[in-house]
């Protein structure tokens, strides 16, 4: 009976061995029986990689800067007082739209309403004289006809007509610009625009002479943009222009656009106007100025924007997606073209200007090449990979048939 009780633990302590053998040679038979169709079909290899391509295709790009730059307003009129006296009354409503003609302030008239009646009397008065003196001449010229009276009394009279005429027209004068005076009174809009604040208050007294505004107008439809470029970046482009690598867009044809700081494009394209004929000494930038519509006044002045413009076109270049490109530890640019034995291959290109999300391509690529622009990453030179239409539909509008 001792033997069997010593004997039971040594076989327990077989069995548990035993069993977990038995179920790791099952379940790895299972699993090479899995696996042995696929890598017999393979031939122990994995299948080449999947990649997006783009067939390149020349064609005219244009060459687009986005540039810094503010909005100003087109037009901007300075209230002032034409004539002096006590502010009476204000008209407009602060921060509205004024149309030219308008009456925004009045001035105590009461002054220049003397002024034009004094002028009125002084011009009867003249007239008076003018009919006395023509009437002279006339009795002088029946008498020298007569000769019953001389020739020096016939001139005399002649003389105080003409001194008649000349009080007429300067009492006509005077009474003209009393009346403008009296006009002066209404201080109107010189222009149409958004008024700003009124800066006088009723019971001010304003003077013709003075320096002091009675309020701002500001024309925002439509607006001016004035942006920056650096005049390295402005000679460069001129330069290839010169040498036939750029065109100059048609005189009104160049786009601009305006993007504001959340990356919105403002819905209305404007035109170029001009660029300032000097550099500004202190920043090396050269000013630009472009025109937009503003129907809705979304565009106030003083409002920061980038500006997108179109400064020239590239003949038959070579785009390709940014995204195509890698770069070696030296920071020299690459990308993978797919041969015609399916076969990817590197190659070194050299970088121009970008347009967007894409790079234009100097040297390196041509015309009907495909370029890997998906799974880069996947690729190996000389390795085997399976071409097929990039995912990005832009790129293949762009950038050529997409293979």
């Amino acid at each position: 009976m001792n033997n069997r009780r010593g004997n039971l633990p040594v076989a327990r302590k077989g069995l548990l061995p035993a069993s977990i053998l038995a179920t790791s040679i099952l379940a790895t038979s299972i699993l090479m029986g899995a696996l042995s169709p696929a890598l017999a079909q393979a031939g122990g290899e994995l299948p080449p990689p999947a990649v997006g391509v783009i067939t390149l295709q020349a064609r005219a790009v244009p060459v687009v800067s986005e540039l810094p730059g503010r909005v100003a307003a087109t037009r901007v009129s300075e209230v002032r007082a034409r004539v002096s006296g006590i502010l009476q009354e204000r008209v407009f409503e602060q921060g509205t739209l004024v149309h030219e003609g308008d009456v925004l302030y009045r001035i105590d008239p009461r002054l220049f309403h003397a002024r034009v009646a004094s002028a009125e009397a002084v011009l009867q008065k003249a007239r008076a004289g003018q009919l006395h003196a023509r009437q002279q001449l006339e009795r002088q010229k029946t008498l020298r006809e007569r000769e019953a009276t001389s020739g020096v009394q016939y001139d005399a009279a002649a003389v105080v007509l003409a001194q008649a005429d000349a009080d007429v027209a300067l009492a006509q004068a005077a009474l003209d610009e009393a009346r403008i005076n009296l006009g002066y009174t209404e201080v109107k809009a010189p222009i149409t625009g958004i008024i700003g604040g009124a800066l006088v208050t009723e019971g001010a007294l304003v003077t013709a002479d003075g320096t002091q505004n009675l309020a701002l107008i500001q024309q925002i439809d439509p607006v001016y943009a004035d942006f920056t470029q650096s005049s390295s970046q402005l000679l460069a482009l001129k330069r290839a222009v010169d040498e036939g690598k750029l065109e100059s867009p048609a005189p009104g044809q160049a786009r601009v656009e305006l993007v504001f700081d959340d990356g919105r494009v403002y819905a209305e394209p404007g035109k170029l106007l001009f660029s300032s004929a000097g550099v500004d000494a202190t920043t090396g930038q050269v000013t630009l100025r472009a025109e937009f519509p503003n129907p809705k006044g979304d565009l106030l002045p003083g409002l920061y924007v980038r500006v997108r413009a179109e400064q020239a076109v590239r003949q038959d270049a070579i785009v390709i997606p940014q995204r195509a490109v890698i770069r070696t530890p030296d920071g020299k640019a690459q990308v993978y073209l797919v041969a015609d034995d399916a076969t990817a291959q590197v190659r070194d290109v050299e970088l121009g200007l970008a347009v967007g999300n894409k790079w234009i391509v100097e040297r390196g690529l041509t015309h009907g090449e495909r370029v890997i622009v998906d799974g880069v990453q996947k690729a190996q030179p000389g390795s085997k990979v399976v071409p097929e239409a990039a995912v990005d539909a832009a790129s293949a509008a762009t950038d050529g048939k997409v293979q």
